[in-house]
Parts: structure tokens; sequence; C-alpha cells
């Protein structure tokens, strides 16, 4: 979950720049609350309000049901394989979705209009995909479903609009890549079950795939599901239909990759396992129903139930899941590049966006330095898993691959094409004999700073 101290407001920010607009607007949303606070607590603040806002609308959706209900149902919703996942992933803009999808089934359940309306927000901030998954379930629950899709289109147009004038570019190759998989002994199926699946077995939870721990946890998701099923049918269908979109690309291999490749547009179904995400609230609602037919005594035990059967997210994910800080020469060079009032973009290397540094516990994560800079930061914005590479999206990175992927020295090249600042990650040596005639303007144990003179060549 990458922030920094302060936003670079750009065009990305709403959509204008080369790659798909899947942060609009919640880097925006970001960029201006940094602005009045510290990234750091900005962070905080927006990690707590997706954990309140998913524990009160559970509870709130349930409402109905006795007190121990309500709260196992809000317990099981925020404590659950999905949560752990995305929250190792960093994809706070998707849980701002997942938070507000209780919010939203309630709201058009009873079809109350401006309620709807303002149940969608979390969503909408969230984005792309936030609002992407939330789609099916608000349809299926709503009672006016031409106005509930009318709303979310409405609210979706800050990530609609850039993507429909500027276009969608989508390696089918991703389809197979960010394709659910089995993290539990019980394959695919039984792991989006679960709740879990996610492509990255990086973010799986600490012991997650034990039998001791596995085979409860699905048997309880089988009899929630079952539970859930028949307290709200309409979520049931939304559920059932965000399950079958995640086991689409195990069970037909290769059917999204041509489908993307017949049109990019497509894409919204890669890392398909985000569409469980009405079958965790459904989980939460079934949780709620069958707790509501328990003895008092049982109660605790079923609140209990999520923590004992998912350790892994205990302490911060085991420790995984905590704060770190920058390097000093992060701030130094933005300092430097902040005074300097010639334009001119930034090239990061070494080209591949994500990095482990020592700095960081070696977890993988995108580059901060991408945000973190007060500049434009052109990157290799291709995704390398495992053996295969994910296209990269950003034209101007795809046309200096060639460059920068050959020996040929790069300094006039680079500043024949605009480009002011080259930021070298010191975990790769050997770019600086590419460089002839530049001096770093900063060196030091995490990073190195060329300038380039436009007066020159």
């Amino acid at each position: 979950m990458v922030f920094v101290p302060r936003w670079r407001y750009d065009g990305a920010l709403i959509g204008l720049a080369a790659a798909p607009p899947r942060a609009v607007p919640s880097d925006l949303l970001a960029a201006a609350l940094t602005a009045l606070l510290p990234g750091a607590l900005v962070q905080k603040l927006i990690l707590l309000a997706i954990f309140v806002l998913a524990c009160a609308g559970t509870a709130r959706l349930v409402r109905d049901l006795p007190p121990a209900a309500r709260v196992a149902a809000a317990v099981l919703y925020c404590w659950n394989p999905f949560v752990a996942e995305r929250l190792l992933l960093g994809q706070w803009a998707l849980l701002l979705g997942y938070a507000g999808l209780p919010w939203a089934v309630d709201a058009v359940r009873r079809g109350g209009r401006r309620a709807t309306v303002a149940a969608l927000l979390p969503a909408a901030a969230g984005g792309f995909m936030a609002m992407i998954v939330t789609l099916p379930a608000v349809l299926a629950c709503g009672r006016r479903r031409l106005f509930t899709a009318g709303a979310w289109a409405v609210l979706s147009l800050p990530w609609v609009l850039p993507a429909l004038l500027r276009g969608v570019p989508a390696d089918p190759v991703g389809a197979d890549v960010f394709a659910a998989r089995a993290d539990t002994p019980f394959g695919v199926a039984g792991s989006l079950l679960s709740l879990s699946g996610v492509w990255n077995a990086e973010v799986v939870p600490a012991g997650y795939a034990l039998p001791a721990f596995a085979v409860p946890r699905l048997l309880l998701a089988l009899a929630l599901t079952w539970f859930g099923a028949r307290a709200c049918r309409p979520l049931a269908v939304a559920a059932a239909a965000g399950f079958a979109v995640a086991l689409c690309e195990p069970l037909a291999p290769g059917l999204l990759g041509a489908l993307i490749g017949f049109w990019p547009g497509f894409a919204v179904l890669r890392d398909a396992q985000q569409y469980v995400a009405p079958l965790a609230l459904l989980q939460a609602v079934g949780m709620a129903a069958l707790v509501a037919r328990l003895r008092e005594g049982w109660a605790p035990l079923a609140v209990a139930a999520p923590l004992l059967l998912l350790p892994g997210l205990l302490l911060g994910g085991m420790g995984r899941l905590t704060a770190v800080r920058y390097p000093a020469e992060f701030a130094t060079a933005r300092e430097i590049m902040a005074a300097d009032r010639v334009p001119g973009d930034v090239l990061l290397l070494p080209w591949h966006a994500y990095r482990s540094y020592p700095w960081n516990g070696g977890r993988g994560s995108l580059d901060p330095l991408v945000r973190y800079l007060p500049r434009r930061v052109v990157f290799n914005d291709a995704v390398r898993v495992g053996a295969t590479t994910v296209a990269a999206e950003d034209p101007r990175a795809a046309a200096l691959t060639p460059l920068v992927e050959s020996a040929a020295p790069l300094t006039e090249p680079l500043r024949a094409a605009g480009f002011r600042y080259v930021v070298v990650d010191a975990e790769t040596d050997g770019f600086g004999a590419r460089f002839p005639g530049l001096v770093p303007v900063l060196t030091g144990p995490d990073l190195t700073l060329y300038k380039l003179d436009p007066r020159k060549g």
C-alpha cells in the first residue's frame, strides 16, 4: 500500500495519463487529503475507515437480528481471506468498495434513492474495481434497478470517461497471469468458496493452507453460504454470478484472453477473484442467520470463529502489515527536483516497476518514487509474474524499452526525449557507464540521481 508524504498533482490523477485510469479517483482522494494531513496519517485513517464502514454496514444490513448475530456477521465480513489477501496486496481502493457494499445492498433493498447514492460513494471513491465488484450485488438486490444502474454509471464517470476517450490497452496474457489460483488443498473452487484464491502467492496469510485451518474454514463457508442464500436470495444470485466469473479462466483457459484480444474492455474480468466480494457478504448474512438460531452460549464461539480459523492475519498479518520509513535520499531527490525550474520528466531505473527493498523487509511493492517525486516519472509498468510478463501499458515506456534494455549510451537519447533527471535505484549496478559525460548530483546507499542539461547536445 504505497502512500507518500504528498501526491504529485498531474493529469494522471484524473485519468489523463497514458495508462488506464485504474487509480481514478482514489489517488485524487489521497492527494487531496495529503494536502491537509501528513500522508502517513491519511493512510491510517483510510484503513480505519475501511474497517469501520465494513463492520457498521454489515451490522446495519442484518439489524433485525439479535445483537450477537450482528456482531458475528460484522466480524466475519472484516476478518476473512478476501480482506487479508487484498490488504497484503495493498489494494485499499478496492477495499473501500468492499466496505461500502453492505451499505449499498441495504440501501437498494429498501429503495431509498438518496440512500442509494450515498451508499455508493465509498465505491465511487475507490474507483474502477471498487465499482465493478459492487455492481452485481446492487443490481440483483435493488428494487429500482434502472435508477440504481443510472446512479452507478454517473458515479463511475471519473474513470469511465478517460477509459473511453483514451482507450484501454490490455495484454491478453494477463487473463492467465491474474486468474484465480488454488491456495488451499481444495483446488480453485474450494479456495474461492473459502474467499481466497488470489493470483499472488506472496500475499497468502501465514499457515493459511494447513488442513487444521483450511478444512473447518471450508465447512463453515459451505454452511454460511447455504444459510445466507436462504436469508437473501437476490444476494445469492449476485454471489453465484461473481463466483462464476472467478472460475471462468480456470475452467475455460484461454477464453478470457481471447475476449480481451477481441475487445480490451473485457480486461475488467482479470483478477477475477475480486468478484467473490458478494459471496463474502452473503456468508456474513449467513453467519447472522446461523447465530440467530443458536443457543445463547454458542454465540461467542461463532463471533470468534473467523479469528480462530485465520490466525495468519493476527498481529498485522504476522508483522507483514507494518509501516516503513523511506530512505533519506528520497526526500533529498524530491527537494532537488522541486527547486529546479527547468522542465523535464524523470526516468526510473532499473527497468521494472516492482521492487523488493531491504528497507521494506524484502516485501515486493510498487516503487514509491513513481508517486514520491514532484515530476512525471516514466517507468516500465510491465508486470512480471513468475516467468510471464504482461506488456507495458504506457506507450512511452514501451517505446523506451528497446533502448533501455540495450547496451547503448542513454545520455543523448534521453535528453532528446525530454528527460531532465534519471533516478537509478542502488539495488542495480552497471548503469553509470551508460551516462557518458554525466556526474551524479546525488549519490547515496539507496539511489543515484543524474541531471540532464537540456542546453547540451
